[in-house]
């Protein structure tokens, strides 16, 4: 099943770094209440989502603060320790973004989001989407038609579209 405008976010349990490691992050929990965007990618470290997705979150949080996101969410299939090097090294844990790690791509299979590109050694990976949760509920979803691109799923696209 592939998520659309309206659907709830399914059950998942994410990890971040912690001060002490790992640490779990229930999706619902962070949802429950609160109007977040959360944006994924392919892959951390990867040419486009490195140089264009989190960069353009990153000029873009203020225009969401103003609009009353709580909290800007990166979500990719690494585990929470690439996730932390990824958010250090683009400089999105200084922006104040969330990294998140799916690292079994449970979400992103719920989310009927996942995708393999074996050529580049991509396996369960993520398509790339943004999309705006209010309470829960995903009420903007823009997924981008080749993991290539970043138009539509840039903080800008979805900036414009809220």
């Amino acid at each position: 099943m592939t998520i659309s405008e309206g659907s709830k976010l399914p059950e998942a349990t994410l990890t971040q770094m912690g001060e002490n490691g790992p640490e779990a992050v229930h999706l619902a929990d962070r949802a429950a209440g609160r109007k977040i965007v959360i944006f994924a990618v392919p892959g951390a470290f990867t040419p486009t989502c490195h140089s264009a997705h989190v960069p353009s979150f990153i000029r873009t949080k203020d225009g969401f603060a103003a609009k009353g996101v709580d909290e800007i969410i990166c979500v990719s299939v690494n585990d929470p320790f690439v996730m932390q090097a990824w958010g250090q090294a683009t400089g999105a844990t200084e922006a104040g973004l969330t990294l998140l790690a799916d690292a079994d791509s449970s979400l992103t299979k719920a989310l009927g989001m996942d995708f393999d590109a074996p050529p580049a050694g991509l396996i369960a990976r993520s398509k790339r989407y943004a999309m705006l949760v209010e309470d829960g509920t995903i009420t903007k979803l823009h997924l981008e038609e080749n993991p290539g691109a970043c138009e539509i799923s840039a903080g800008e696209g979805l900036l414009d579209a809220i």
